[in-house]
């Protein structure tokens, strides 16, 4: 007896998972704009979780990096609102973004790959690009925690919103494209099937 393919997973248009990553984050800076940063962060949390649970019914998986800053967000969101204080909120990227860092270089010291098993089903890179990839992206994360802790300590709280929607934002892209011929480089080779 032959047993049943598995089903294909569902793909995610392009277009709706960049409004799914984004689209919390646009809500959130609207909401700071229009209200205040406290109905801003009730937006932001109740944004993240309607584009977790549409990924997840799109996708039919969960996604550990997704999960993470859902967590993440929620924790500090609510820490937010229940203490009345918009210190919460501002930590919650450094937070974030600081043990992402740590957690990716820890791995990479204890000779993981945690990087690849993120997103090693979107590309098949030989060990020394996964190496130098999460050496770099363990690095920038920690930078961007630091960054955040500079910016939301010397600017006003609504140039901090701007700086976490779109500052943020603007700098992981110029990142990972920075990163494109790094990957180009290492991508493994398909190998010939072996001759029988």
């Amino acid at each position: 007896m032959t047993p049943k393919p598995t089903p294909k997973k569902p793909d995610m248009s392009v277009l709706l998972k960049t409004l799914l990553d984004l689209g919390p984050l646009a809500a959130f800076m609207i909401a700071d704009q229009v209200v205040d940063i406290f109905v801003a962060t009730g937006v932001l949390m109740i944004a993240v979780v309607i584009a977790f649970i549409t990924s997840w019914i799109m996708a039919r998986r969960i996604a550990l990096i997704p999960l993470v800053t859902l967590g993440f967000i929620l924790t500090f969101g609510a820490l937010t609102l229940l203490f009345d204080d918009e210190t919460f909120i501002k930590l919650e990227v450094t937070i974030t973004y600081g043990l992402s860092g740590l957690f990716l270089l820890g791995g990479l010291a204890l000779g993981r790959f945690l990087l690849q098993m993120a997103f090693g089903e979107l590309v098949d890179l030989e060990d020394a690009g996964w190496r130098k990839v999460t050496w770099r992206m363990g690095v920038f994360l920690l930078g961007v925690a630091a960054l955040n802790e500079v910016v939301w300590r010397t600017v006003s709280t609504d140039l901090w919103v701007s700086f976490r929607g779109l500052g943020v934002v603007a700098i992981s892209v110029l990142f990972l494209v920075s990163q494109a011929p790094t990957v180009l480089r290492h991508i493994k080779e398909d190998q010939p099937p072996d001759a029988e």
